[in-house]
């Protein structure tokens, strides 16, 4: 290239990237360039659960000094939000730095599905989605836990008030019965009166999916939808019930994450930044596995994405949380 040239294609080049700066980051289909600064990078907090019952404040300094801006809670090992009331946690993640946006919440009880003695989830609790590591003893007990904690099903409204008082902007169902078309049904009621009761408290709704709401469901009619993830969807009204997509569980059920953006433009707000490796059955660090995240977020636009949350089931410590954010960093920046 000539010097004269070279002159002319910087110059031809600024120009782009001034006029790039002028267009929000999730519009530029080609490139993630400012995607950090306009929404950095969230935990999931399922992720260091024991961690977080130990000692939350000081765990949450470590994920604050490894770089994460937003946080996702789940039900804990303690009551309330980590043994804090709303309010109260959501002051210590901002003196922190972050930024609490959503909170998981069970759909309904669970029935056990084998007896807890062989290792089960107890009772009420949620069981560990296909694929998730084994039930070991802090796992246990977060079942057990669980199955003390309001859901929405019974305890909708008290979730959404204690949601808007943490000035949360999602509240989120972590997972609920969907095995059977009843169960399917009556989520979709639990779904759409939380979603009424969050749009009036000014917040957010939506679902987290596991593999299994890719299974079809014997009895689904004659509709085009047989699959829970297809009933729910197309029973709901969108603009009260939006979803939070998991890339991983979407990876090991066969599901193309930017297809099903583009089948549901816009209804998928949240992502949870999740990596399974070729096996389709172990959970790993992000960038450790399959999951092709920078073809996803060039997709970020056409899922209407406001924030997204690394997660890692099983993780056994901040080295774990840690090696997602950089590798993820490496992907956006």
């Amino acid at each position: 290239m000539s010097m004269s040239s070279r002159r002319e294609f910087l110059k031809n080049s600024g120009a782009f990237a001034l006029s790039g700066l002028l267009v929000p980051a999730f519009a530029r289909a080609s490139s993630l360039t400012g995607l950090l600064a306009s929404a950095p990078i969230g935990l999931q907090l399922y992720t260091i659960t024991r961690l977080m019952a130990d000692d939350p404040k000081g765990t949450l300094q470590k994920v604050a000094a490894i770089g994460y801006k937003e946080i996702e809670t789940a039900g804990g090992l303690k009551e309330g939000y980590y043994g804090f009331k709303a309010k109260e946690f959501k002051s210590i993640v901002e003196d922190l730095g972050m930024k609490w946006r959503a909170h998981h919440a069970g759909g309904a009880p669970f029935r056990p599905r084998v007896p807890p003695s062989v290792g089960g989830a107890p009772v009420g609790a949620t069981p560990p989605s296909a694929g998730a590591p084994p039930v070991n003893a802090d796992r246990q007990a977060l079942f057990a836990a669980m199955a003390k904690r309001p859901n929405l099903r019974d305890n909708y409204q008290q979730l959404v008030d204690e949601a808007a008082e943490g000035g949360l902007s999602y509240l989120v169902c972590a997972s609920t019965p969907v095995s059977t078309v009843d169960e399917i049904n009556k989520s979709i009621e639990v779904f759409q009166k939380t979603g009424e009761a969050c749009k009036k408290a000014g917040i957010a709704f939506a679902y987290h999916n596991h593999a299994t709401e890719f299974d079809p469901v014997d009895g689904a009619g004659a509709t085009a939808a047989k699959t829970p993830y297809e009933l729910i969807l197309s029973q709901t009204d969108k603009e009260l019930v939006k979803m939070e997509l998991d890339l991983a569980w979407a990876t090991k059920a066969g599901k193309d994450p930017v297809a099903l953006f583009k089948e549901q433009p816009g209804r998928f707000p949240l992502w949870h930044i999740k990596d399974i490796k070729q096996d389709l059955k172990t959970i790993t660090e992000v960038g450790n596995g399959v999951v092709d995240f920078k073809r996803i977020f060039t997709a970020a636009k056409t899922a209407g994405l406001k924030y997204y949350f690394v997660e890692q089931d099983g993780a056994t410590g901040v080295e774990n949380i840690s090696t997602s954010y950089q590798n993820l960093a490496k992907v956006l920046a």
